[in-house]
């Protein structure tokens, strides 16, 4: 019996103790082997243990449109830092933007607006001009949040603006009394923080405040669990208490506060929720920290230190062993493979003689977007040498 005779059950067990290199090499035995191997299924387990290829630790896939054997060629990119360095955009005044990626759409704020941008299907580049954009604050927008049918903003103004993806007209909360500096939503919740030392918990429909937290301290980042019961905050670390909260949200009460020996003014800049278990933050002491949710009291499982001591602004995670993180100077952007205590790359985005923090930070399989004080630069995997055929 030839191998492609075997029964499809018996050649998932063959495969299945094969690396990727051996894979590829057998692909290329005949057309009928190829199309077997090249199959998602065989691909799964060799993908689980790659960088960026959208299985997350629970086995969920976030790109289930772009093949497995594909993501794992690029994920080998992402290792070894072969990529493409562009700056798609650039302005001339300084800002603070943020941005979101939402598939084919990029999101970029601009001052007092936020434009929404298409990606070209196989460039992923972004089309000169603007497909939609969102205004209405009266100051620069500070923070934004998407979901699939609203775009929610905060800004320096203290306004949340509500924007309809249906080109409805935006619906204005007013609520803080000074910048909003933070916000997120998910599932019709939508938790905000602010320099007036509150975080204030608002539903989507309808649109209304339905709690205020006094946090005695200026809130930097807010979090929403992805179980819908608990958020997160971080403040700035002026107060004699830590700088990271998890609160009820039918109840607004804390219910746990995570690490005991954070010094003063080692405030927290973004937090991530990678499960209602796992949270990641980072901020002002220089290190991404993984907090398990799940143990009395709460602790830090695992954490990493920028190298040169500069301030991290924010972090995005692959759901399971990539991490990416932007720096205070000289645009850093640096991956980390959680397997590894030691930094796994890093790029410098802008020239030594200029210095810019890493406002945000999004990636998809194959790029990594970067929003810097006067320009937003893109880094592209997709194109180089492999041995995977």
């Amino acid at each position: 019996m030839q191998l492609h005779q075997l029964p499809d059950d018996v050649l998932y067990l063959i495969l299945s103790y094969l690396d990727y290199k051996s894979l590829s090499r057998l692909s290329q035995v005949c057309k009928t082997v190829y199309h077997f191997a090249n199959r998602d299924a065989v691909w799964k387990r060799i993908a689980r243990e790659f960088l960026n290829t959208g299985i997350t630790r629970n086995g969920r896939d976030i790109y289930p449109h772009i093949p497995l054997k594909e993501r794992v060629k690029i994920s080998q990119n992402w290792y070894d830092g072969v990529c493409k360095v562009g700056t798609p955009l650039s302005w001339k005044k300084k800002l603070m933007p943020w941005l979101q990626l939402d598939q084919d759409f990029l999101f970029l704020s601009q001052a007092a607006e936020i434009l929404s941008y298409r990606l070209r299907p196989q460039s992923r580049k972004l089309q000169r001009n603007p497909v939609a954009i969102y205004s209405g604050h009266n100051g620069d927008v500070c923070h934004f949040s998407l979901t699939d049918s609203h775009l929610i903003s905060g800004g320096s103004d203290g306004k949340i603006i509500i924007h309809s993806r249906m080109d409805d007209m935006p619906v204005e909360l007013s609520g803080h009394n000074q910048e909003v500096t933070c916000l997120d939503a998910r599932d019709g919740l939508i938790v905000s923080g602010s320099r007036d030392r509150t975080a204030r918990v608002w539903t989507l429909a309808p649109s209304r405040l339905t709690d205020t937290i006094d946090l005695y301290d200026r809130v930097w980042s807010v979090a929403i669990s992805p179980s819908l019961s608990t958020f997160v905050t971080g403040t700035a670390c002026c107060e004699n208490f830590s700088p990271l909260r998890i609160w009820d949200v039918e109840r607004s009460q804390c219910v746990s506060t995570l690490g005991s020996e954070f010094r003063r003014g080692a405030g927290v800049l973004d937090v991530v929720f990678e499960s209602p278990f796992q949270l990641l933050s980072c901020g002002y002491d220089t290190f991404i920290r993984l907090w398990d949710l799940r143990v009395s009291p709460r602790k830090c499982t695992m954490e990493w230190e920028e190298p040169h001591d500069s301030t991290l602004y924010c972090i995005q995670s692959d759901g399971n062993h990539m991490i990416a993180s932007g720096s205070s100077y000289y645009g850093v952007v640096r991956l980390w493979d959680k397997r590894q205590t030691k930094c796994l790359q890093f790029y410098q985005l802008i020239t030594k003689t200029v210095s810019s923090p890493v406002y945000c930070l999004r990636f998809s399989s194959s790029h990594l977007y970067a929003a810097l004080a006067t320009a937003l630069h893109s880094l592209d995997f997709r194109h180089s040498p492999s041995v995977i055929r």
